[in-house]
């Protein structure tokens, strides 16, 4: 079923349309067997991603989700039906900014009258882990965001994204070749600490579109995502795919630090990634909870194996 423009389907709106998540929930909704009508927030409508967006049917709109925009926030939601809410700390590495920004968007949309939110949140790692680690700032900030969405009164779900695939292409996080031949992946964790891989941008979006077109709306929950892997196994697994022989070689903490500080990262996101990685070595991505579920998604998401067999590696692994 592709995108429609008849006014009889339901409006969704789609925040971060050109980005990997809201990108994902967007090909999810084209993908899926019931019609939708589909607008997509942008912050640049003239980019090519946009454009492509705009002859798949999608209404793209121009908007700054920021609070001084707030009235055109507001405008941009109405009509909508059902909403994907998402935020980029990325952009701008501010906590509170994030948490302000997300529970203005859940605002815009409750005042818009949408029926339906699903929110990209991620969980409390302070309350996880009973205040130990407290900088992973980028999980907590969402986390008071869906606090807020639950009390909303409008119904609403939290649906986690897991561990991107494509980290494993980024500088810090990519294997490292070796004197003899061999790549390691270099990280503060050990190889049993386990981590649920996503191919965001083909798949996340199928675990929001299964929330929406719930019988029921499961008002309320979590939804976690991705293929629970060890880095031993996510290693072994990219060996097979690769051809390469890649190991997981565990850095130290502090060296990490450096490293990371070395390479220009803002203080702030060197504190949270080694929180992050403390936290998940210690007490889980998920804190512990139920492993991702695949039941009921209308096509099997991609797994680490396969994103690895069809991934380009050639730059990473040269």
């Amino acid at each position: 079923m592709t995108i429609t423009q008849d006014s009889s389907a339901p409006l969704v709106a789609v925040v971060g349309a050109t980005g990997a998540q809201g990108g994902s929930v967007v090909k999810a909704l084209a993908e899926s067997n019931k019609p939708y009508r589909v607008r997509g927030f942008t912050r640049d409508s003239t980019k090519p991603a946009a454009q492509k967006l705009v002859a798949q049917g999608v209404d793209v709109v121009d908007v700054s989700l920021v609070l001084d925009n707030v009235k055109n926030v507001f405008k941009a939601f109405e009509g909508a039906n059902m909403a994907f809410l998402m935020t980029a700390f990325m952009v701008h590495l501010d906590a509170e900014r994030e948490t302000a920004e997300g529970k203005m968007m859940i605002d815009a949309a409750k005042a818009a009258g949408v029926e339906r939110i699903v929110w990209s949140g991620l969980s409390n790692v302070t309350k996880i882990s009973g205040g130990k680690y407290t900088h992973v700032v980028n999980f907590d900030s969402k986390a008071l965001v869906t606090d807020y969405g639950r009390q909303s009164g409008v119904p609403f779900v939290d649906v986690q994204a897991g561990w991107y695939a494509s980290n494993f292409m980024n500088p810090g996080q990519c294997p490292v070749k070796r004197p003899d031949g061999t790549f390691a992946i270099r990280l503060p964790v050990t190889p049993t600490a386990s981590f649920p891989i996503i191919d965001a941008e083909r798949d996340y979006g199928l675990y929001v579109v299964h929330v929406l077109e719930a019988a029921v709306f499961p008002d309320g929950e979590e939804v976690r995502t991705g293929e629970y892997l060890t880095m031993e196994e996510i290693a072994l697994q990219l060996s097979q795919a690769t051809g390469k022989q890649i190991v997981i070689d565990p850095m130290p903490m502090d060296q990490f630090e450096k490293e990371m500080t070395a390479m220009g990262l803002p203080p702030v996101l060197v504190l949270d990634l080694t929180d992050a990685y403390s936290a998940v070595g210690e007490f889980g991505y998920y804190g512990g909870k139920a492993s991702p579920s695949v039941e009921g998604l209308f096509r099997t998401p991609t797994s680490w194996f396969e994103y690895a067999k069809t991934a380009d590696w050639s730059k990473v692994l040269a």
